[in-house]
């Protein structure tokens, strides 16, 4: 097939704030050295920060090295943290309060903002334009260009395919677009980084990486409950009673808003356990509930969590380009945050292209990075948390804080010893009938709702008659496999009511069904499924949430 082309110094595929970041950089960086490049920015969103899903205490360290005068520019930091206040849940009634004291000092956020991190890309990406950046939302990287072992650049998505693969009105083939390097820049599970990954052994010798799934509403409260800056973060209940571990926050952020999330470990081992259905429940506690009472949800997403750390980390250079933020995994899980990380991870990485490009490489393996990566704040901030996953995995969320609280308040680094955690989360499921039910309340449609209602206000939109995104190797596992020893886990991991289990018409007997128009795109189905059965890939550009100020 003839397609158009396009072709760039740099490539970058993401607009988060990785890949903003780096396109800011190596346009500040060539304009000081007065050099010209192009550099251009893929979005598979209908818009910068459409996709975008995080907490966000946002930690500035990395914006402060990006644009030490983002005041003046008139960044959206608008609300510096004022209190942490963190919670013990002993069960659905009664909590503790943990003295300061005794938290994790990296569990302080003292200089820190709650932010909605779509608008602080939407912002960078008006940056990176002012800086002469081209911003491309709406197309999808479907397809890496491999050319002899060297990445070349992406093919975005054909646009106009109907679901049976014809051609619709309107069909237009996707690009070319080629680069002398290309930064990868998906986020968490990104469908190309898992394929780089894989094709150039960049996890060989490092533990499997670990997922945690996000979810989130934005909440308008009664003002008289609303202290702008409050943190609360807890653990324990719900999760620990259904045998996972993660935990919840409360973020109150402007104009009489709060965030409200629950994060489930996806290493979590009971099939029957529901993350959504956790988070529902979290909002029935009274520590959570005396905030929301009275308030309207406003929005509602989820967003699976790269949380493996520097254990897990792969290999970040390959021919032809880079892998970078959480596309890669650099989130800090001992702060609960991963923005900051990833800023630097694309700061270094422009960095390390800009050196490239000036010495006339085009493509060559980029080999110093890693010794940039090492000598950066980045490396070190991973590897003293290196065992907070992992404590948090094998001791469960109490011993696992305490050894956090002796590494990071006591011995203030890290245990002379690295913690491993090498069981893949799809591993870790025990079948159905060896784990207890959990009884889940109905929704009251005033603090806890269905999921259907949910993905209706993520503004999620897909072209109906479009290709299923949502690919199984082999369509029998579901049934045949899948139900009967887990209870087909994906009607019940899926925070958005893309799997169901339902009758055949014919009579025929169970049916796996996918409604893919309902995806939020979380990737938690890519992650989690047991057979590994599920691979997420992207769908026509443009389609997916549409998250306001989340």
């Amino acid at each position: 097939m003839e397609r158009e082309s396009m072709e760039f110094d740099v490539l970058i595929v993401g607009g988060g704030p990785a890949g903003l970041s780096a396109a800011c950089r190596v346009m500040q960086l060539a304009q000081e050295a007065g050099e010209e490049l192009t550099v251009c920015v893929v979005e598979k969103g209908s818009e910068i920060g459409a996709h975008i899903l995080a907490g966000t205490v946002f930690e500035p360290t990395a914006l402060n090295e990006l644009f030490p005068d983002w005041k003046e520019k008139g960044a959206p930091l608008n609300t510096p943290v004022t209190r942490d206040d963190i919670f013990l849940l002993k069960n659905q009634e009664s909590a503790t309060k943990i003295p300061n004291a005794f938290v994790p000092k990296n569990m302080h956020n003292h200089g820190n903002y709650i932010i909605s991190l779509g608008n602080l890309c939407r912002w960078l990406a008006e940056q990176a334009e002012g800086l002469g950046v081209e911003v491309y939302p709406g197309f999808a990287a479907s397809e890496t260009i491999v050319e002899d072992g060297q990445v070349k650049g992406i093919i975005t998505g054909d646009m106009g395919v109907a679901r049976d693969g014809s051609e619709k009105d309107g069909y237009m083939p996707g690009m070319e677009l080629r680069a002398k390097y290309t930064l990868f820049t998906e986020g968490c599970r990104g469908h190309l980084g898992k394929r780089l990954i894989n094709d150039f052994k960049l996890d060989e010798g490092k533990d499997p990486q670990h997922y945690g799934i996000g979810i989130k509403e934005l909440w308008d409260i009664d003002p008289a409950k609303h202290e702008p800056g409050l943190v609360v973060h807890t653990t324990g209940w719900p999760l620990k009673e259904s045998g996972s571990t993660g935990g919840s926050f409360l973020y109150h952020l402007e104009n009489g808003q709060v965030y409200v999330g629950l994060i489930t470990d996806l290493s979590y081992s009971n099939p029957h356990l529901s993350p959504f259905e956790e988070f529902q429940r979290l909002k029935l506690h009274p520590e959570v509930k005396k905030y929301l009472e009275g308030g309207k949800r406003v929005s509602y997403g989820a967003r699976a969590i790269t949380k493996g750390g520097y254990n897990a980390l792969p290999k970040m250079s390959f021919p032809g380009g880079l892998l970078l933020g959480c596309d890669a995994g650099t989130l800090n899980g001992s702060k609960i945050k991963g923005s900051h990380t990833a800023m630097k991870s694309g700061l270094l990485g422009a960095e390390a292209v800009f050196e490239a490009l000036k010495e006339g490489k085009n493509g060559e393996e980029i080999t110093s990075f890693q010794k940039r990566y090492e000598g950066s704040w980045l490396y070190k901030e991973l590897y003293a948390e290196r065992n907070f996953g992992p404590a948090m995995h094998k001791f469960g969320n109490i011993v696992g804080g305490a050894i956090a609280f002796f590494e990071q308040n006591i011995l203030r680094g890290s245990l002379p010893m690295t913690f491993h955690d090498t069981t893949p989360d799809y591993a870790t499921l025990k079948p159905a009938s060896e784990c207890k039910k959990v009884s889940y309340p109905k929704p009251d449609n005033k603090l806890t709702f269905d999921r259907l209602s949910s993905v209706f206000i993520s503004n999620t939109n897909h072209e109906e008659d479009q290709p299923v995104h949502l690919k199984l190797t082999d369509p029998d596992i579901p049934i045949k496999e899948n139900l009967p020893k887990y209870n087909e886990p994906a009607q019940r991991y899926c925070p958005a009511g893309v799997y169901e289990v339902i009758d055949a018409e014919d009579g025929s007997g169970k049916k796996f069904q996918i409604n893919a128009q309902n995806c939020v795109h979380c990737k938690t189905c890519d992650i989690k499924d047991p057979a590994q059965n599920i691979t997420w890939v992207t769908p026509e550009g443009g389609g997916g949430p549409n998250y306001p100020n989340m």
